[in-house]
């Protein structure tokens, strides 16, 4: 379910750091600025809650600022797919010296062991162990730590090293050589899979390699912000030629969105908050599309208040329900079938099969009644989808109730009325690379 309009949607790249931002107020002489600033607050109010919620640190803002600046002024470096997939394997590798590899305090990075797993998987080299058994041992692995608590075996300390490009066997002498090997061992096999098929001359491999080693040396707090800041820079000046928002009454202001994004980041609320903008971007399409006269606005309440208030009765009676859990953000979803498998990130793609339907049972989308599942990032979805699938093991099947602050709101997508609370079973099928 892809946004239609207020999200700027992200995707890959690098970064360096310099200034210090603020909060501060703006003017804002007409609704042009308003729109560009709201947008800008919205959106970095959203960034705030979802995808910073574990570091809001006065670090991490100036690198997505600084890289939203690059994206826009087109200063962002451009790499090729195995490239971004290279830089953020090492960028990845190196969070995972502080974090533990997949996150387990427990389990030290070898950089030697998994950089020679990740070479032979490539190479698909199966003297030391075979795709399939390196994914089912690691798999198995990561289930047992999560079972008995992390209580896991230690044994050896962190090697650093370059990336090395030969393939050769290498001995495995406790369990984290084993899962260091294993883990390089199934990107490396699926990378060569969806990635390098086509590598006749080596050219790919050899530009995924060297972008591994450049992102062990990048010394960026947060890759994954600082590549989506890049991109939004990006989104925001192709936004320029077809007006804000695909408004071509509406200019594009990058000032002004750049610094709605800081004081949304900083919370700073002087002028609105995100929610403040949020209704304020909404009512002034609405009164683009529908007219400027008040009757216009309130003949569009009136055709559609009914419809928002009756998702917000539905929700209130459905959190009452056994098995429904309500998050902080008001979205409601309930476990049809937990899987075992990892938890996406808010910015990994994903692939799902999902069934969508309106709170009166009619179905608006479904790729399960189309046969096929869908591959999507999940930054690039409505906020209740970022945030729902982010709860699901691969392996699980969800149902989620998502308010329509957390979908469309106001907005008229297609067979879905301006509202509407919505709901969506959805199956992980897995992360993809």
């Amino acid at each position: 379910m892809k946004k239609l309009a207020i999200i700027l949607i992200a995707a890959v790249a690098m970064i360096s750091c310099g200034n210090v931002y603020t909060g501060k107020t703006v003017a804002l002489t007409n609704q042009n600025d308003s729109m560009n600033y709201a947008l800008g607050v919205v959106n970095g109010a959203q960034m705030k809650m979802y995808q910073l919620r574990n570091d809001t640190s006065i670090e991490t803002i100036t690198e997505f600022i600084d890289a939203l600046q690059r994206g826009y002024d087109g200063k962002a470096e451009e790499l090729s797919e195995a490239g971004n997939i290279g830089r953020n394997i090492g960028q990845a590798i190196k969070k995972a010296e502080e974090t533990g590899l997949a996150e387990n305090p427990a389990w030290a990075i070898n950089q030697k062991i998994f950089f020679q797993g990740l070479v032979n998987g490539l190479r698909h080299d199966t003297t030391v162990m075979k795709a399939d058994d390196a994914r089912n041992y690691f798999q198995t692995q990561y289930q047992n730590a999560a079972v008995i608590n992390d209580s896991i075996e230690t044994t050896g300390k962190v090697v650093k090293g370059k990336c090395i490009y030969k393939v050769q066997t290498i001995a495995l002498n406790n369990q984290i050589d084993s899962i260091n090997y294993a883990f390089g061992y199934l990107n490396g096999d699926e990378i060569a899979r969806y990635v390098l098929l086509m590598d006749t001359t080596g050219q790919k491999t050899k530009d995924l390699i060297t972008n591994i080693n450049k992102g062990l040396k990048s010394n960026v707090k947060n890759p994954q912000i600082v590549n989506m800041g890049e991109q939004i820079g990006k989104n925001i000046k192709a936004q320029e030629a077809e007006g804000l928002i695909g408004e071509p009454s509406l200019a594009t202001d990058f000032v002004l969105i750049k610094q709605g994004f800081i004081n949304g980041l900083l919370g700073f609320t002087e002028q609105m908050d995100g929610t403040q903008a949020g209704e304020y971007i909404q009512t002034t399409m609405n009164n683009i599309k529908y007219g400027t006269v008040k009757e216009d606005g309130e003949k569009f309440l009136a055709e559609n208040g009914t419809i928002k208030e009756e998702g917000e009765a539905f929700l209130l009676e459905n959190a009452t329900k056994e098995g429904v859990i309500t998050t902080e953000s008001g979205l409601q979803y309930e476990v049809i079938k937990m899987g075992k498998g990892k938890k996406p990130a808010a910015t990994d793609r994903v692939k799902v099969h999902y069934h969508g339907t309106l709170i009166d049972g009619t179905v608006f989308d479904s790729s399960v009644e189309r046969g096929e599942p869908i591959v999507f990032g999940l930054n690039q979805v409505i906020a209740g989808w970022t945030e729902g699938v982010q709860l699901m093991p691969i392996g699980s099947k969800f149902r989620f109730y998502i308010p329509q602050e957390l979908g469309y709101g106001a907005q008229n997508a297609g067979s879905i009325p301006p509202y509407s609370t919505l709901i969506f079973e959805v199956e992980l099928l897995g992360i993809e690379k």
